[in-house]
């Protein structure tokens, strides 16, 4: 009797387990026949840098950003296990190594479609080695500025909002920002733009997930930027304890006072928001929750 109950309790564990597990299934099999297909976007856990591997609702996938160079086979490993052969979409926000570090190793190792990149350069090892790896690949490199389309279907879209010029003397103002809207809902990536930039853009879309900039810095985040923006869903990404104090307590604060529900990957590690077009449930490697919004 005692196994029994005991194999039966082990049974339901099982069963929960799975049922939590097709909660954020792979892109290809929401798409295989469901009705609802979901946007599921994996706020990477790459320390203090930036990576965020996309599945978009149309079966296709999209990485912004890949963090410092030693990340790239954990970010493959990560992709591999949600299904993810092909990256169709691959974006570096802008030349710092916390962005494109492991993105060379990405490139050589993985099936890339399309590549979109900021027309900032530098000559740092990371960048030259992204260039030397794009183009072993035979790949060309669309240029990414603002107004550029990256998909335009009836009801998924990502679209690049800012830069509309380089800024050579601050390459964190270079930074590709990026869109992406699926029926009523909304995401936007800030890459490392800073207050000067931001204000350049006025009066900003509202989004529900806000990809924090500059990993939560007190030089990005403003009030006029929350009141326009609206978000619902805060995501910083930054590393545990890191040098240099991110997020600032002032980010934090402002982020509060607009009522923002605050996801960080130094605390929640790899932070997964899915949607439908609608409805929003975040998941998180550290917190055993599921939230429906």
């Amino acid at each position: 009797m005692m196994r029994r109950a005991l194999l039966r309790r082990l049974a339901a564990a099982v069963l929960a387990a799975l049922m939590t597990a097709l909660l954020f299934s792979s892109c290809t099999e929401e798409n295989a026949g469901k009705e609802q297909a979901r946007l599921v976007a994996h706020f990477l856990d790459v320390g203090q840098g930036d990576s965020c591997f996309i599945e978009l609702p149309n079966g296709e996938t999209m990485l912004i950003d890949a963090g410092e160079n030693y990340y790239g086979e954990n970010i493959i490993r990560y992709m591999r296990s949600r299904g993810c052969e092909k990256i169709d979409y691959l974006i570096a926000s802008h030349p710092h190594s916390d962005h494109i570090g492991s993105m060379p190793y990405i490139v050589r190792h993985f099936d890339i479609g399309e590549v979109f990149m900021s027309e900032a350069v530098s000559d740092t090892y990371s960048f030259e080695n992204l260039l030397e790896a794009i183009s072993e690949k035979g790949l060309r490199i669309n240029k990414g500025e603002a107004g550029v389309k990256i998909v335009e279907e009836k009801e998924l879209t990502a679209e690049i909002t800012a830069p509309e010029t380089v800024d050579e003397d601050d390459l964190n103002n270079s930074s590709l920002i990026i869109r992406i809207t699926y029926k009523d809902s909304s995401f936007l990536f800030l890459g490392d733009a800073q207050k000067t930039e931001l204000s350049k853009l006025g009066e900003i879309e509202p989004a529900d997930v806000l990809k924090v900039g500059h990993h939560g810095s007190g030089t990005s985040t403003t009030k006029e930027l929350l009141d326009s923006v609206k978000p619902k869903i805060a995501v910083i990404s930054c590393g545990e304890d890191n040098s240099f104090g991110h997020p600032h307590p002032e980010t934090l604060g402002l982020l509060n006072s607009a009522g923002c529900e605050i996801y960080r990957t130094d605390k929640d590690k790899t932070v997964i928001v899915a949607t439908d077009g609608k409805e929003y449930e975040v998941k998180t490697q550290a917190r055993s929750i599921v939230r429906e919004k």
